[in-house]
């Protein structure tokens, strides 16, 4: 791989970003919504049952967190759909540019932008709530890792997919995210959650992040075993994920790339 091209595509997208009032609503403006929504009805609850304070806390910096997994897997599969919007897809990969080039340009691009989303998010929580999300500590640093290594095998596995049926099922690339939603315990303990739901929890790698930074707000306390089956988890599907795009990826060049569009 080539470090000048990794940066050229990393500039692209960040030019398409700036000047793309869609991807600006995306970064700042649903983490807002989220933020007063789940914030004003958390303190709603929280006004008739004081001991509901300290869960407003945690669903607030759960949600903030949350930015890093949605960021990473939706910079993955929307900038792979830009490509096939703009039916640019032959143009980028008939240029010198590896696929493997590709595919660390969208993460480092997800990671860039997920801390940007991050700490407005965080900021607006400050600002709003007086909430600090940074009371994990020295946890924050793991916690982000594992949330992106959760993204990036949702964003790789979706754009697989892409590589295989095309833009006709293009609404995966932001929806399908949403489908590990009620499992990954952002909003609510696992304990909660029916017994099928819970035992489908135990193979969401981030809701062992989420009931960590739960336990961080409520009892101060992080069980590490729990986050290295969470590592564990996500370096398994992030592999998986990986092979079976490669593979995509490789059928779909033989088809012919012009069959997406």
């Amino acid at each position: 791989m080539k470090i000048h091209r990794i940066y050229a595509v990393i500039l692209r997208y960040l030019y398409y970003f700036k000047h793309s009032y869609d991807r600006i609503s995306d970064a700042f403006y649903w983490p807002a919504m989220d933020l007063l929504l789940w914030g004003l009805t958390g303190y709603y609850f929280a006004s008739i049952n004081h001991n509901a304070v300290n869960a407003v806390s945690g669903v607030i910096t759960a949600m903030v967190f949350w930015i890093f997994i949605w960021r990473a897997q939706y910079e993955i599969t929307i900038n792979l759909l830009t490509e096939l919007w703009d039916k640019n897809l032959i143009n980028f990969f008939g240029a010198p540019l590896k696929f493997s080039e590709w595919v660390v340009s969208v993460m480092i691009v997800g990671i860039l932008k997920g801390f940007l989303s991050f700490f407005f998010a965080a900021g607006l929580a400050f600002l709003f709530y007086k909430i600090n999300v940074f009371v994990v500590g020295w946890h924050a640093p793991v916690f982000i890792l594992l949330l992106f290594l959760s993204g990036w095998s949702i964003g790789f596995f979706v754009s697989s997919i892409i590589f295989r049926f095309g833009s006709k099922i293009q609404t995966l690339g932001w929806s399908f995210i949403w489908l590990f939603a009620p499992f990954t315990a952002i909003y609510y303990p696992v304990d909660i959650l029916p017994k099928w739901a819970q035992f489908i929890s135990k193979f969401v790698p981030a809701s062992y992040v989420f009931e960590q930074i739960r336990s961080i707000v409520f009892r101060n306390t992080v069980d590490n075993t729990q986050l290295i089956i969470c590592l564990l988890l996500n370096v398994l599907y992030l592999t998986l994920s990986l092979m079976l795009l490669n593979t995509s990826f490789k059928k779909m060049k033989e088809r012919g790339l012009a069959k997406l569009y």
